[in-house]
């Protein structure tokens, strides 16, 4: 994974880049309400959110179920890589939606809030993990 703020004329720079053309890319650092963020990867159509932390975690999500798709969901649809994947990836997924947060998770699952933070530390564990070791195995 590397990072980078090279902007280009568009005002966009690649925020971060990681492993397989996936990258998360800032859009246009000088906006009023300021940057945001854009998940890019490939054979997925490109998804925007208002908070760095949110993208990076969506990321993580990706590569935690080996990419998904979300054209074709809905606008309330999860797409059923996420689904299948468990409790936590669930969590993390709705996590990075604009209708929930923390609380709402939590509320959701009927747990305390501390427990959708371990939720999202594992799956960050896991996307570290999974990048780490396509990295080593030569894919770019």
């Amino acid at each position: 994974m590397s990072t980078s703020h090279d902007a280009t004329a568009d005002g966009e720079s690649v925020y971060v880049e990681y492993v397989l053309g996936v990258r998360i890319v800032e859009l246009d650092r000088t906006a009023p309400d300021g940057p945001r963020y854009r998940f890019e990867a490939p054979q997925h159509q490109g998804i925007a959110f208002e908070t760095s932390e949110m993208a990076t975690l969506y990321a993580d999500v990706y590569f935690d179920v080996n990419g998904f798709e979300e054209a074709g969901t809905g606008d309330r649809g999860v797409p059923p890589e996420i689904i299948q994947a468990g409790r936590d990836t669930l969590a993390a997924y709705m996590l990075t939606q604009p209708y929930a947060d923390t609380n709402w998770v939590a509320s959701f699952y009927g747990v305390k809030p501390e427990r959708v933070d371990r939720y999202v530390s594992w799956v960050r564990e896991r996307a570290e993990e999974i990048r780490t070791g396509a990295a080593e195995r030569g894919m770019e």
